[in-house]
């Protein structure tokens, strides 16, 4: 069978169009099961019917003009039902359908398979014979398997625009939509720029040099005149993103400057290569390193040096740049959209950013977000070659693209933009001042911190601190660990900027997805392995270091709060307070003027919510981080595209757990935050508060979103609608009642557009 599917996929793979690979198909698997027929058909969503695509048995001329209702037939039953369904005499079953054009009047076996790709049913895969018989086992299983084979083929066909089943009236245009992940929330339109590449060093070809001082200083010269469109681009930036966005490029001048690269070059020239195959050779040696990582920030890290070193060639090939001509309102799309790329647009023409590759966690989906433009990250089915100057529609929402939309959907996606608009002037009008609840309760929002993102000075009279400042970005910008005082000087950096709020600073979080370049964790399965605070306390010199540099930050502060992330057990906690109790006497013993901060649990694991109640006894706060829960609740990689919409922060499972961490800390009379997405969602935010939590940690850009949903619902109303959530049996019942009471209280423009139309909830 192996052998049969082999050159089954080959044949299809070959196949130029989707008809020609079907037909190959049903041929085929004729042939194989030496049954009379063999047939596909396909559901037509606009008309909700099966659609016969192919067939070899059957009268040819009844292909695509053939059809049966959704629930018509025993194709009808296979489709509907989502399985497998074999039968010795089709002809009596009660759902067969007799289809006169087909000719099937003469078959009496029937064995149908459904076509499902990520859960969705697109087809159903038929072969009928004109005896009676059960079909084997063998033949179930090959069908089975042939039919998950083509059901990749068929999803490709279709979200590109190559499938056409029907199309009314003939005349009718056909939205061709694109699927990727969301990068940045917002909808928008505007002209597809599609950005190539600089350079491509794949195709240097490998050659030797008689003069390595002349290569020497090619790339030198080459090297200076890419940091000095760097130091151009970021100054071009600095007028429209904060300090923090900005200095993402100091960073690459880091890169260019550090030895691993510009040294490992150097030294290849002297050897005897050329610059640029020196140049070929260490990128894509740094590139896999980076590439072969868990860690999701790490990963990134490769398109940015792939894009600097395509530079540094241009340079060196001297290659007369590209002359951009950009539209007014430009979509800059590319197989890999970098921080440089997008630097190099003018700012306000700049509509949103389109990336073949590439994740929500990406630099430049962190600067779109910063800049206040959708993006879609991880379109991998984007024909780049075809929608150059194509009108585009940009749905950061639902991480979608359209080509050349039909007036139509553009008069829909008007409706959203005028939305957006609404919103953000609705959102203009906040009061400066704490969020609370419209009875007065103050709810405590804080601002998650980090590498990028800073804040107004209207947005800092909203926060009370700093919910979440992680550690780590400190430990991953460099090519080894920071020293004492480097550390010192980052951490009293952040504790004097929000004086005297507090700052609640994570302790280093890696493992899972984060892994140190210079400190590489090979796990088969990191998630469950050695992260978080296993690591440091495996490494309590790591550890030791870096309190002792917090403690040291916040002398004349007093402001520093420590969260210890991925603890399981009331041992973790123990041995972390002692470590930090021998750090405090250490230091003042050397005459420092410290003071023992609050140690607060990060709730992120099943078992940690299990025993919240203990912890809660012995740490100075609760702090949940819903992101890492709900995954490991759910057994859900939200990275995943297979399984990320199962990724439900509003499942039950996810509620009753969060419910049993609030009371914990209730009940010992400590404060209990939350820091992951949820508490930036003001549909989770209002439920939030209806369980107890009393910090809310989040970006910059949910604050006035999450302060405008608090100010319309009362302490009593949040603890109501969050009683009734906990007595749902699923997360879309959950949001359906959460967004119900939201347009109640005229808070339609809160609840994003794909939401409010697949709750088909009535918006007044």
């Amino acid at each position: 069978m192996l052998d049969i599917l082999r050159r089954l996929v080959q044949a299809v793979t070959d196949a130029a169009t989707l008809d020609e690979a079907l037909t190959i198909i049903v041929i085929r698997i004729k042939q194989t099961m030496q049954t009379g027929v063999c047939s596909v058909y396909l559901l037509d969503e606009s008309t909700d019917r099966w659609l016969l695509m192919a067939t070899d048995g059957l009268n040819p001329e009844s292909v695509r003009s053939a059809s049966l209702a959704k629930t018509e037939g025993l194709v009808g039953t296979v489709g509907s039902r989502g399985e497998l369904v074999n039968l010795d005499d089709a002809p009596n079953h009660p759902a067969f359908r007799f289809l006169q054009e087909t000719g099937e009047e003469i078959f009496q076996s029937f064995l149908g398979v459904p076509i499902v790709h990520q859960r969705e049913i697109l087809g159903v895969l038929v072969v009928q014979q004109t005896t009676q018989r059960k079909f084997s086992d063998d033949e179930e299983a090959l069908l089975v398997t042939v039919a998950a084979q083509i059901s990749a083929l068929i999803a490709h066909a279709k979200v590109s625009g190559r499938l056409h089943l029907s199309n009314m009236d003939g005349e009718q245009p056909i939205d061709v939509h694109f699927k990727g992940v969301a990068g940045v929330s917002g909808v928008t339109t505007g002209t597809a720029f599609v950005r190539q590449p600089p350079a491509n060093l794949r195709r240097v070809k490998d050659a030797k040099t008689d003069n390595p001082e002349h290569e020497l200083e090619e790339f030198q010269t080459a090297l200076g005149e890419v940091k000095a469109e760097l130091r151009q681009i970021s100054d071009s930036l600095s007028e429209h993103l904060a300090r923090k966005e900005t200095a993402l490029f100091d960073t690459y001048l880091r890169m260019l400057e550090d030895h691993t690269l510009s040294g490992e070059v150097c030294q290849r020239i002297r050897s005897g290569e050329t610059a640029p195959t020196a140049l070929k050779h260490v990128v894509s040696d740094l590139v896999a390193r980076f590439e072969a990582m868990d860690d999701a920030y790490l990963k990134e890290r490769a398109t940015d040096l792939l894009d600097l070193g395509r530079r540094i060639l241009a340079k060196l090939l001297h290659e007369q740049s590209e002359s951009l001509d950009y539209p007014d309102d430009v979509i800059l799309v590319a197989e890999d959209v970098t921080p440089v790329m997008l630097g190099e647009v003018q700012t306000r023409s700049l509509k949103a950013i389109v990336s073949v590759k590439g994740s929500a966690n990406s630099h430049v989906a962190i600067l779109a977000r910063s800049l206040g433009i959708p993006a879609v990250m991880g379109a991998v089915d984007l024909p780049l070659g075809d929608i150059s100057g194509a009108h585009l529609i940009v749905d950061g929402w639902r991480g979608e693209v359209i080509v050349e939309p039909s007036e139509h959907v553009l008069s829909e996606y008007q409706r959203a933009l005028d939305d957006a608009a609404s919103l953000e002037m609705d959102l203009e009008q906040i009061d400066s001042g704490i969020a609370t609840t419209s009875d007065g309760q103050h709810v405590h929002l804080m601002f998650n911190a980090g590498p990028f993102g800073e804040l107004s000075e209207r947005q800092r009279s909203w926060i009370d601190g700093v919910g979440l400042y992680r550690t780590e970005f400190i430990f991953l910008a460099r090519s080894r660990f920071p020293t004492e005082d480097e550390q010192e000087s980052e951490y009293r950096a952040e504790l004097a900027t929000y004086s005297p709020a507090p700052v609640v600073m994570r302790t280093l979080d890696i493992g899972g997805d984060k892994s140190l370049p210079y400190f590489s964790i090979d796990e088969e399965n990191p998630f469950l392995g050695w992260r978080g605070i296993r690591v440091t306390l495996d490494h309590p010199e790591i550890f030791l270091t870096q309190i002792r540099a917090m403690l040291r930050a916040n002398s004349g502060f007093g402001n520093l709060r420590i969260l210890l992330p991925m603890i399981t057990t009331l041992e973790e906690l123990r041995a972390s307070k002692a470590l930090i109790q021998r750090v405090v006497r250490e230091l003042t013993a050397e005459g420092y003027a410290v003071e023992a901060p609050q140690v607060g649990v990060m709730i992120e694991v099943p078992s940690a919510v299990y025993i919240a109640s203990e912890l809660a006894q012995e740490a100075d706060f609760l702090s949940v981080g819903s992101n890492d829960l709900t995954q490991y609740l759910l057994a859900v990689d939200r990275t995943n595209a297979r399984v990320a919409d199962m990724f439900d922060g509003f499942h039950p499972a996810v509620l009753r757990a969060l419910e049993m961490t609030s009371k914990a800390g209730i009940e010992a009379k400590i404060p209990v935050a939350l820091c992951g997405e949820m508490a930036g969602d003001p549909l989770a935010a209002v439920l939030l508060v209806g369980l107890g939590f009393n910090e809310l940690s989040m970006s910059s850009a949910a604050l006035a979103q999450v302060k405008r949903a608090l100010g319309e619902f009362s302490s009593v109303e949040c603890r109501m609608l969050a009683e009734e959530a906990l007595t749902r049996e699923s997360g879309v019942q959950v949001l359906r009642i959460v967004a119900q009471a939201f347009i109640d209280k005229h808070l339609n423009l809160l609840v994003p557009p794909n939401l409010r139309e697949s709750l088909e909830v009535g918006i007044a």
